[in-house]
């Protein structure tokens, strides 16, 4: 069964000077402002491609990560994921360059490595991850509390 996800983007101007404003199908986001300067200065409240790629990857490798703890008896009472995307300007124009991904778990009954191996796989298998792989590189680091 194929679920599929939808956003709209209204452009109005330039790349430089203009601005657009993004909804996503569910609502759940509302209306949101993007702009080239919120990509590559300060973000002036406004969102850009790459923050949202970090939410999503942030977010897909959480469920993945819960997924994998629980499978192996050792559900999660809580993690906290941070997904960092590098954008740059490189020969071949701008790119996402690298995705951080930074997992802090309170995890009760798991030895560190098995908390490292069930962290590592389910970056591997985070549909996010594997929609990048090839394209961006991806780092882990996971910490169990």
């Amino acid at each position: 069964m194929a679920v599929t996800r939808s956003a709209t983007t209204i452009w109005k101007g330039t790349l430089f000077e203009g601005e657009g404003k993004f909804t996503t199908g569910t609502g759940a986001l509302g209306e949101q402002p993007v702009s080239w300067p919120a990509r590559t200065e300060e973000p002036g409240g406004k969102t850009s491609p790459e923050e949202l790629i970090a939410a999503a990857h942030a977010s897909c490798l959480s469920m993945a990560f819960s997924g994998a703890l629980t499978r192996n008896g050792t559900p999660p009472e809580e993690l906290r994921v941070t997904a960092t995307a590098t954008f740059e300007k490189r020969e071949e124009g701008f790119r996402i360059t690298r995705m951080l991904l930074e997992v802090e778990g309170q995890v009760p009954g798991i030895d560190e490595a098995t908390f490292q191996e069930k962290a590592e796989a389910a970056k591997v298998g985070c549909p996010v991850s594997n929609a990048l792989k090839g394209n961006v590189e991806i780092d882990l680091t996971a910490k169990l509390l």
